[in-house]
């Protein structure tokens, strides 16, 4: 008998075992391997290399004293132009450099040069070479999206949602085999390309996610990131259930669905599900961004410049200040509501190559300038945004991609490819920020109404450039006061574009300052606008009308009603105006 209930209990052990082995296999089939956290083998990233062979010129240069003509130093460079300070280290050694080329490399005159004790470059000739260069091979991608929401007009999803990570192999004869990644402290590993993922709710702030491929070449895409919200709505408002949408968003640089919010992945902020409010939109057409605001400043400068008729006016149209009177004000009505819509095409264009949105950009206009490009008052804020130097210092290092595009323009390319804005000389970061606001200055003497109205329509992307830059700037203080986190974990998408703002106006260390005393505020939430604008030293106390108008004009359309008049401020900053001319820069300096 006892033998009996040994082979009963032994049977129902197989029976037992043999089912928690069927149930493992049907758990595992399918595209997403579930996995023990950290159980994913770590990422080697793209490891793609070859060579080719190129044919190129080298050019030989002797360092030469004016005295005696001797040559201290010869070496050869293998590129068209002047050498640069680095050719000249590598070759000559920085003691050399230092103590005698940078301490005397001074031109000197012609009845000089028998006692001038500097230096002089003269090229020796050149010859043809050739030599093997690395050729790095693309690498692995893996891209996010989303597929089966079928949005509706608010964009909620109508049906279940689905992520989808597809890897992509640039490489013929090679593959993506494996797609890996974790989900918070949760890895998966996915044999099927495309893999898919059933999304359900998430935590209002969202999950960070992170992924990438292997492939069959041996090596790994670079490791990428996501934050990924599903919000869920289930109450139709009468506290009955209702059959839950999800609203689905997905911020990550491998994002191939709709454009995320102007600056968006910039903070990890969610903006939010109701929709933006209208200052931080781009309509659908440019029509819709006309305004007839009653423009006190602009309706003066049409005034003084003859484009309005006030002779009937007493003064002219104009008050002994030159302001525009209230006579002024009526007949000048008609021009200053055309010219403030005259703008409104190349914004709308603007906003939407560069997703800055269109509303703000003009708003920023608005409050700045009222529309007219020229110098304000004391000559050190200029153009339709009323940059300075100390904002054009902000969009040079803070908007790489612009500085990119912009320095090469002004400097010699291969120095501004080399360093960077920040490892710049001073004297290159002002000759480069003293172009920059030239660049949007559009005052000329010889022009009608003296402004160069076509300068003026450049300088909108400058602009929408800058208030980029802006947006990053603003966004690394809430990351270094936060310590570390992301913007979007303390602030609202909305108020982060209110800080962005402060940024423009009073500067950095306005908005860093008031940030910290947030911190260590009772203010609920700490880092809203209201808690944060109250921490605003005097000084920096204007940026909240600042943000004020710019976050509530919403110009009316024609026969509306008309808003506050906006006025240009005055500047916060008082940097040096050295009014610097773009000039080539081919000696590496």
């Amino acid at each position: 008998m006892q033998a009996k209930k040994s082979s009963l209990s032994l049977a129902i052990l197989i029976i037992v075992l043999a089912f928690g082995l069927i149930l493992l296999i049907l758990l595992q089939t399918g595209p997403v391997y579930a996995a023990r956290a950290n159980a994913n083998p770590t990422p080697i990233g793209p490891n793609r290399y070859t060579s080719m062979s190129v044919d190129y010129t080298l050019y030989k240069w002797w360092i030469a004293d004016w005295q005696s003509n001797q040559v201290h130093c010869a070496f050869w460079v293998d590129h068209e132009g002047l050498p640069t300070d680095d050719d000249i280290i590598n070759a000559c050694g920085l003691p050399f450099y230092t103590n005698e080329w940078e301490a005397h490399s001074a031109p000197c005159s012609n009845d000089e040069i028998q006692s001038c004790d500097g230096y002089y470059l003269i090229q020796g000739g050149s010859k043809p070479a050739t030599k093997d260069v690395p050729v790095i091979l693309p690498p692995p991608m893996v891209w996010i999206s989303v597929e089966g929401c079928e949005p509706d007009p608010d964009g909620w999803c109508s049906q279940q949602p689905f992520l989808v990570l597809t890897g992509e192999e640039p490489l013929p004869n090679e593959k993506i085999t494996t797609i890996y990644g974790s989900v918070g402290s949760d890895s998966f590993a996915c044999s099927t390309n495309p893999c898919k993922f059933k999304l359900e709710k998430t935590q209002p702030e969202g999950v960070r996610m992170q992924f990438w491929v292997a492939s069959t070449y041996g090596d790994t895409s670079d490791i990428f990131t996501a934050t990924l919200r599903v919000v869920s709505e289930e109450d139709d408002g009468t506290n009955h259930l209702v059959k839950p949408r999800l609203y689905v968003d997905v911020l990550s640089t491998q994002w191939v669905g709709e454009p995320a919010a102007s600056c968006a992945q910039a903070w990890e902020a969610f903006p939010p599900t109701q929709g933006l409010p209208d200052w931080l939109t781009t309509p659908e057409t440019s029509d819709d961004l006309k305004s007839n605001i009653p423009y006190a400043y602009l309706a003066a400068n049409l005034i003084s410049q003859g484009v309005v008729d006030t002779a009937s006016c007493p003064g002219g149209g104009l008050m002994p200040d030159g302001s525009a009177n209230s006579c002024g004000m009526d007949a000048a009505k008609p021009a200053v509501e055309k010219w403030q819509n005259q703008f409104d095409h190349l914004i709308f264009q603007i906003a939407q190559e560069n997703e800055v949105p269109a509303q703000l950009l003009k708003n920023l206009f608005s409050r700045e300038s009222q529309f007219w490009p020229g110098v304000f008052r004391n000559g050190k804020d200029i153009g339709l945004g009323q940059l300075t130097e100390g904002g054009a210092d902000t969009a040079l290092l803070w908007n790489p991609s612009f500085y990119d595009q912009f320095c090469p323009l002004i400097l010699d390319k291969s120095v501004c490819e080399a360093k960077g804005y920040a490892k710049l000389k001073p004297r290159q970061q002002a000759i480069l920020r003293g172009a920059l606001v030239h660049s949007v200055d559009a005052s000329c003497n010889d022009c009608p109404l003296g402004l160069d109205i076509s300068r003026a329509n450049f300088s909108i992307e400058i602009f929408a450039h800058t208030l980029l830059a802006n947006c990053e700037q603003a966004g690394k203080i809430v990351e270094n006061v936060t310590n570390g986190e992301p913007a979007g974990k303390s602030v609202s998408y909305e108020d982060m574009w209110r800080f962005t703002l402060v940024n423009y106006n009073a500067g950095p260390g306005c908005l860093s300052d008031a940030m910290e005393k947030a911190a260590s505020s009772d203010g609920d939430p700490r880092f809203g606008w209201d808690n944060v604008a109250k921490q605003l030293d005097e000084v920096c106390k204007s940026a909240v009308s600042y943000v004020n108008d710019i976050s509530k004009v919403a110009p009316p359309a024609p026969g509306g009603t008309e808003t506050p008049t906006p006025t240009p401020t005055e500047p916060t900053e008082e940097p040096d105006d050295s009014g610097a001319t773009p000039i080539p820069d081919n000696d590496g300096e």
